[in-house]
């Protein structure tokens, strides 16, 4: 049974694009000014004529409550011999920004967002805070519709059940250095190639080349989150390759 909604929801239209998400999902809401609300960012809702339209805060912050709970009890039941310490780093790594933002794009999360003027220009449909963020205030969405199982079976499906490919896209660059010894091709070199935005919202663009061929490309808000994208791209690039001629 779902929770007793805001009663600001009320107000809100619901976007009929969403019914594709809806799809992607596999869940209905009953409510669907609800999803609509876990897209909206604050900058459009500050926009709006009405000071009161909700953006997806709130909705993150329930959440972000409820895939605590999930994981901490996926990784109890999955991993009986790690210790306390393990099982916490284990969880940070697998609901950590990045990984969230990961698995928003693997289901289209962007695509749906509502943003502010300001913010759509600066690149926020790709941010990955904002990514991890919405899929949080999704898992709260679905369970104030539809209650703890429903919103489960959302964060086991998308995120956690997700892990063999969240821990490659997380230890990417480790990966991507070990499949390039064990094959003996040629020096791996990650170079950053543009930066955009301003100060404190700057985007990186980092290319990785296996000897002189460039392999993979990725932004992020940090080197280190670009070069991890980048190795996730060659990666991919290369298990389609294992069966063809290696790059020289």
């Amino acid at each position: 049974m779902g929770k007793k909604n805001d009663n600001k929801d009320k107000d809100i239209k619901p976007d009929t694009g969403l019914k594709a998400f809806e799809e992607r999902i596999g869940y209905r809401f009953s409510d669907p000014a609800l999803l609509t609300r876990a897209f909206t960012h604050s900058s459009y809702a500050n926009e709006q004529r009405d000071a009161a339209f909700p953006d997806y805060e709130r909705l993150e912050f329930l959440g972000d409550a409820v895939l605590e709970v999930v994981a901490s009890d996926f990784l109890f039941h999955r991993f009986p011999d790690l210790k306390e310490g393990e099982l916490t780093k284990k969880r940070a790594s697998m609901v950590c920004e990045a990984a969230l933002s990961h698995c928003a794009r693997e289901i289209g999360v962007g695509e749906h967002l509502l943003l502010g003027h300001g913010e759509e220009a600066s690149g926020g449909r790709e941010r990955e805070a904002i990514l991890a963020d919405v899929m949080e205030a999704v898992a709260g969405a679905i369970y104030l519709d539809g209650g703890f199982e429903r919103s489960r079976d959302f964060i086991l499906r998308f995120i956690l059940e997700n892990r063999e490919q969240l821990q490659l896209f997380y230890d990417a660059k480790t990966i991507l250095q070990e499949t390039v010894q064990g094959r003996k091709l040629p020096a791996l070199t990650y170079r950053i190639v543009g930066e955009k935005g301003p100060e404190h919202r700057r985007i990186f663009t980092c290319e990785v080349l296996i000897g002189q061929e460039k392999m993979g490309e990725g932004e992020g808000t940090s080197k280190k989150i670009a070069e991890q994208k980048a190795a996730y791209q060659a990666i991919l690039k290369l298990n389609e390759k294992k069966d063809s001629v290696p790059c020289t």
